[in-house]
């Protein structure tokens, strides 16, 4: 089922999620609506607070479907290594229309939960480091628009509390 991506602003994208206690018939529901919602949108990775599920759980698909083996899906993922730095612009599901250049690292790994409960290590670099960073920052309460500092980030923040003001947003 394609759920509503909630947008910058929403209390839920903006605090930290609980972990996954255990993986039930629930959570494989909401794991399979975030890989709906993800390719309809259309993404490379949606985070379940996104959603407005404040939980642990994030999807990446760089190939956005076109590849059966390319979903990962990590639940209550956490950082094991993290390396280098890469400077690329980036954008958000979250946040519609707005793009930035963010610095990431360069290398990370990651480990965490398949969507069968089997624990998991994906180490992942460039574009894919660049998401796994992405969507545990959605996990961690953060959007890209926090890690940017002075008149990029104002023009950001003015500019949708300008379309909220009209409803727009």
């Amino acid at each position: 089922m394609l759920r509503p991506i909630l947008k910058y602003g929403d209390r839920v994208l903006h605090e930290p999620a609980r972990d996954v206690e255990s993986i039930t018939p629930e959570i494989l529901t909401v794991v399979t609506d975030m890989v709906e919602t993800m390719y309809a949108a259309p993404g490379i990775g949606l985070a379940a607070p996104q959603i407005g599920v404040p939980l642990r759980i994030f999807v990446v698909d760089l190939s956005v479907g076109r590849d059966a083996q390319g979903l990962i899906t990590m639940v209550n993922p956490v950082f094991v290594e993290r390396e280098g730095m890469q400077l690329e612009e980036e954008g958000c599901l979250s946040l519609p229309t707005f793009n930035a250049t963010v610095a990431r690292p360069a290398r990370v790994v990651v480990k965490g939960l398949d969507r069968r409960g089997v624990a998991q290590q994906l180490e992942g670099t460039g574009l894919l480091a660049r998401a796994f960073q992405h969507e545990m920052d959605h996990l961690d309460g953060r959007v890209f628009v926090d890690r940017l500092r002075g008149i990029k980030r104002d023009l950001i923040v003015r500019k949708i509390r300008k379309l909220a003001k009209t409803g727009q947003w």
